[in-house]
């Protein structure tokens, strides 16, 4: 079973994540975050992960500590429960619109840290929440997922749906980076052997 669980305490946060990469799309929050809360909902419900956050952060100073180190800690279960990835498919893309908003995100399980991320909010917050975080999340996720990651906002006129179609994309490329390939079981999606 590709599943993991991992805390990390720090004097800024404490987080606990628990996650099945092979769940049904549950996802169970309370991290004092709620339009992040929104967004981990949307990853899991279109990734098919079976996520369970809890976080404790410094609220009072601002977001910005808790939603990073989500991204870390989640990255963090990411890795431990993926494995050795054979199989898998290792490559995955995705358009997903809402409305007026479209992103497209495509990922590779590729054992390399790196974040490509392009999106021109038209707002600096949706309700209480920073719109600068969005990249914060993600660089600490690929930092500690070991993934390489491009996110493009291609267009929208509202925040909350330009952010949405990130997370939503993000969920159904990592689903398909995920699935196993039958035609290469117990395989490395790499010619080098490793990933």
């Amino acid at each position: 079973m590709r599943q993991a669980q991992v805390t990390r305490n720090t004097l800024e946060t404490q987080i606990s994540v628990s996650l099945n990469l092979d769940g049904k799309g549950n996802a169970v929050m309370n991290t004092g975050v709620p339009f992040l809360e929104h967004m981990l909902d949307q990853i899991a419900r279109h990734g098919m992960l079976d996520v369970e956050i809890t976080a404790k952060g410094d609220l009072h100073i601002d977001a910005h500590h808790t939603v990073e180190d989500i991204g870390i800690t989640l990255g963090q279960a990411f890795a431990k429960a993926l494995g050795d990835k054979k199989g898998i498919r290792r490559y995955g893309h995705a358009y997903v619109p809402l409305d007026e908003a479209l992103s497209r995100v495509v990922i590779d399980l590729s054992g390399r840290p790196g974040l490509t991320l392009n999106a021109e909010f038209v707002r600096a917050r949706i309700g209480d929440f920073d719109v600068d975080l969005i990249n914060e999340f993600f660089q600490g996720f690929v930092n500690h997922a070991l993934v390489t990651l491009h996110i493009d906002n291609l267009t929208g006129k509202n925040a909350h749906h330009q952010a949405e179609t990130i997370f939503k994309a993000f969920g159904r490329a990592l689903r398909m980076a995920l699935e196993y390939d039958q035609r290469a079981a117990d395989v490395i999606p790499s010619t080098k052997g490793t990933l």
